[in-house]
């Protein structure tokens, strides 16, 4: 079982870790798994050479340069910044020397936070995950699905702040596939819950879900809910369907976390982040539930499952 301490004893000579992240640790075990993986894979094992503090802002974004500032009260050796880009620019905002470890789900170039992806140049590197450029494809491949939804519902965290780039995107890439997208906002459980329930109302026959760092945390809910509500659903991560979602088009998330906890290590190590390449992780994978296919009545066309990398039966 993982433990989520909170402060490191006075008398500890150990390098000490920051880690902090947009949501709460309930839906993130397998990812932080994936982490401490990476960091012990770099030779550093959390209470043994190491110790990690965490920092959860449980969906509340505004919470995010408190916790980065008290990290850097603490003189900690390494932050890793996770769960998004608003985790990056708040830890970027609070220190420019304590190395920074980040997960991007956009172009850490454009953000700031890094001069280039091969010579990062300041006390940031990390991990970029093609993930916001993946929308329309998503979309895409919903409605091939689901042909005959003509109304497709998007579900997204009003609290994203970055979240209205990706609603023209989705727009966009709807307008071009004639169908009509139904805005659903969300950044509660009951929210996601009401969501679901509206989706008959709202005449949407298909569900495309914002990849988003508190819906990674509810990817449980959210999959076990389109399976209940009967509805043709897609998400970019594959918890999602092992939940009972329908599909998921996305990168590892579990992945980009063992980046980064290597690269934490390495830096405890002493290399520089001004020196460690941004790591673009591009493979895509492509699940499809076809249990969930046949309790829900939708047909997966043949050549699409041949395009998955995984189906579950």
């Amino acid at each position: 079982m993982l433990s989520w301490p909170f402060a490191a004893g006075a008398q500890d000579s150990k390098p000490v870790l920051g880690f902090i992240n947009t949501t709460s640790p309930a839906g993130y075990p397998e990812v932080i798994a994936a982490f401490h993986k990476g960091l012990a894979e770099a030779g550093y094992v959390d209470g043994r050479n190491v110790t990690i503090e965490y920092r959860w802002a449980e969906g509340h974004v505004d919470r995010l340069p408190g916790l980065a500032a008290d990290l850097v009260r603490r003189k900690v050796s390494v932050i890793v910044a996770t769960g998004g880009d608003t985790a990056a620019m708040a830890a970027k905002a609070a220190t420019t020397t304590i190395p920074i470890v980040f997960n991007s789900a956009s172009d850490p170039v454009r953000l700031g936070l890094v001069k280039s992806l091969s010579r990062p140049g300041g006390n940031l590197t990390g991990v970029s995950r093609v993930t916001t450029e993946l929308l329309p494809k998503r979309l895409e491949l919903l409605v091939q699905t689901a042909p005959q939804a003509k109304n497709v519902a998007f579900l997204v965290n009003p609290s994203n702040r970055t979240i209205e780039p990706r609603i023209r995107d989705v727009q966009n890439a709807a307008r071009s596939l004639g169908r009509t997208i139904h805005l659903i906002k969300a950044n509660t459980p009951p929210d996601i819950d009401a969501a679901f329930a509206g989706l008959a109302a709202a005449n949407a026959g298909a569900l495309l879900i914002v990849n988003d760092s508190y819906f990674n945390a509810r990817a449980a809910q959210l999959g076990a809910l389109s399976l209940r509500y009967r509805t043709p659903a897609i998400y970019q991560g594959r918890n999602f369907v092992n939940a009972g979602g329908l599909m998921s088009y996305g990168a590892s998330l579990a992945t980009a976390y063992r980046i980064m906890g290597g690269y934490a290590g390495r830096i405890l190590k002493g290399e520089k982040p001004a020196e460690l390449a941004v790591q673009q992780q591009a493979k895509v994978d492509f699940v499809i539930n076809l249990k969930t296919a046949r309790a829900i009545g939708v047909t997966i066309p043949l050549p699409l499952q041949g395009l998955a990398d995984e189906l579950i039966d």
